[in-house]
């Protein structure tokens, strides 16, 4: 195999789904944008309809049709963006609950598709989606004499318990939606960690079903197996790949393998990131580039086949520390030629 394998266990995504629905007494919806955090959106939303979710967020219309597909008629898809300009025919066609974000998006959504459900987001201070407090002021009688199905916001710093926005945030929250007879929604992954008051009716984990932080107890989901293409003996003092950028400063066997900043691994990781094979570890060497990646492979009793980037020794959050970036960046960004594999298969 010349591309590299990227496995995911479907058994730990729907483990952490069912830890974090265990944490609260509400509803636990899941995030599956972004072709499913880069794993696929089908198989994911699939699996996770299995464990129980009903409710399933993506970022823009173009996304659900995916969905859908995956979880049948019946689950609810909502669409972060709303419903933009040419969005009427594929939510109607998929069924689709826009979450609208400003006054014309209700126009437009009152005008194209009357009848149709709909949510709402409100901006509570993150200053990136949602109606502002006075535009809701002018709105909220319109959209609540329709039926949202949700009003709902976003937390902009609950990764960081201790925040003063946080506070700050749900106070807001409550004082632009209590009363108003619809249901809430406010926390994501780091969101349902903050604890009861923060869970409303309906929670909607993301990065937390995939294995990554602020989710600590949460299982991996992916493994990275990269082959090698080929190994070659180097003398002290020679050096590897563009601008020198790395010399060996003693007789070292090097492996380079099938992989580069085309497949996701990002370019800051050069010189910093670190494979693995078993329990040995072999630090990259040289630049990344674009399809390929060179390996200090000395310490091991003989050639590799494949060598290990995500898997038991290092995760997500620990191979996005080494590249200056967060977990999120390096789920997103893995290319589409690796091969899927699904665990079980």
């Amino acid at each position: 195999m010349s591309t590299g394998a990227l496995t995911i266990d479907l058994d730990a995504l729907a483990a952490n789904w069912r830890a974090l629905d265990a944490m609260t007494g509400c509803e636990t919806g899941a995030v599956v944008k972004a072709n499913g955090y880069g794993l696929g959106a089908g198989r994911v939303a699939r699996k996770l309809a299995e464990a129980g979710a009903r409710r399933f967020f993506v970022a823009v219309a173009e996304e659900g049709a995916a969905v859908r597909r995956a979880v049948g008629p019946e689950a609810e898809i909502y669409v972060f963006a709303g419903h933009m300009e040419g969005d009427a025919r594929r939510l109607s066609e998929a069924g689709l609950i826009p979450m609208l974000n400003s006054i014309n998006q209700l126009a437009r959504h009152m005008e194209a598709l009357p009848g149709h459900p709909f949510g709402i987001q409100l901006d509570t201070g993150m200053n990136r989606l949602g109606f502002e407090w006075a535009d809701w002021a002018e709105a909220a009688p319109i959209a609540l004499d329709n039926g949202p199905l949700w009003l709902m916001s976003h937390l902009a710093c609950a990764d960081e318990p201790d925040h003063e926005m946080n506070a700050y945030q749900l106070d807001i929250f409550r004082q632009m939606t209590d009363g108003l007879g619809v249901p809430r929604s406010l926390s994501a992954t780091g969101g349902i960690l903050l604890g009861p008051d923060y869970h409303f009716d309906m929670t909607r984990p993301g990065i937390g079903l995939y294995g990554g932080l602020p989710f600590e107890d949460a299982q991996a989901v992916v493994r990275l197996d990269l082959p090698v293409v080929q190994c070659r003996d180097l003398v002290a003092g020679e050096v590897v790949g563009y601008g020198n950028s790395w010399q060996a400063d003693r007789p070292s066997r090097i492996a380079t393998i099938s992989g580069g900043y085309a497949d996701g691994l990002i370019r800051s990781l050069s010189g910093k990131a670190t494979f693995w094979h078993g329990d040995t570890p072999c630090p990259l060497v040289g630049r990344v580039s674009m399809d390929l990646i060179t390996v200090d492979v000395t310490d091991l009793d003989g050639d590799p086949a494949y060598l290990t980037l995500l898997g038991p020794h290092q995760g997500v959050d620990s191979l996005a520390r080494d590249a200056g970036t967060i977990g999120y960046e390096v789920l997103t960004s893995l290319g589409r030629r690796y091969v899927r594999l699904e665990n079980p298969a």
